[in-house]
């Protein structure tokens, strides 16, 4: 029998969301070395040294963003394509799940853009399996779409589809939110279509 969620275990878990979200923030404006761990704790109205509480240090903090972020993503594909049975309608789940990620966690993609060789082997190897999977999702169901087409082919249409939706720390920026997901969940549907 799982034990009732206490104040204090919702307190922590807000506190460990709040780092996440703020270390986002700050390693998309200044990159995982150009902050410090003071700086990390001040975002959050602790000390840098109370993060470690929460994480073993800044490398720990950076994994737990990314590998948590693939996780995400690797999961909410899964389900998306398990309530679908409609190739077409489990691609455009598939996008719109996407393009949703990519305008919420914009500055995750800079981070991981910019600071994944900063990851530790443990946690650069399970942000790749989890990535490999997520393609996976991508291609099966574009398969189901385009039988005639190699896995090779499928692949390298879905990157270069990650590419137009994640897109987004450069192209959605001062638009309205769902003018850009319009523009994006279109775009990308047609390209994966064709």
């Amino acid at each position: 029998m799982a034990r009732a969620t206490t104040h204090r275990d919702r307190a922590k878990a807000d506190r460990h969301a709040a780092i996440l979200r703020e270390s986002a923030r700050l390693f998309a404006e200044r990159g995982f070395s150009g902050v410090s761990l003071e700086e990390l704790g001040a975002a959050v109205g602790i000390s840098g040294p109370a993060l470690y509480r929460h994480f073993s240090g800044k490398q720990a903090l950076l994994g737990a963003l990314l590998v948590g972020v693939s996780e995400r993503l690797r999961d909410g594909g899964r389900t998306v394509t398990d309530l679908e049975s409609d190739p077409l309608t489990r691609l455009q789940g598939l996008i719109a799940f996407h393009v949703d990620f990519a305008l919420a966690d914009a500055d995750v993609i800079r981070v991981q853009d910019r600071d994944l060789a900063s990851l530790s082997d443990d946690d650069l190897r399970a942000v790749r399996r989890l990535q490999r999977e997520y393609v996976e999702i991508w291609i099966r169901v574009l398969g189901e779409l385009h039988p005639d087409r190699t896995a090779d082919d499928l692949r390298v249409r879905a990157h270069a589809c990650f590419g137009l939706m994640n897109s987004t720390p450069h192209s959605g920026r001062g638009g309205s939110p769902d003018h850009t997901r319009a523009i994006l969940e279109s775009m990308a549907l047609a390209a994966l279509r064709s």
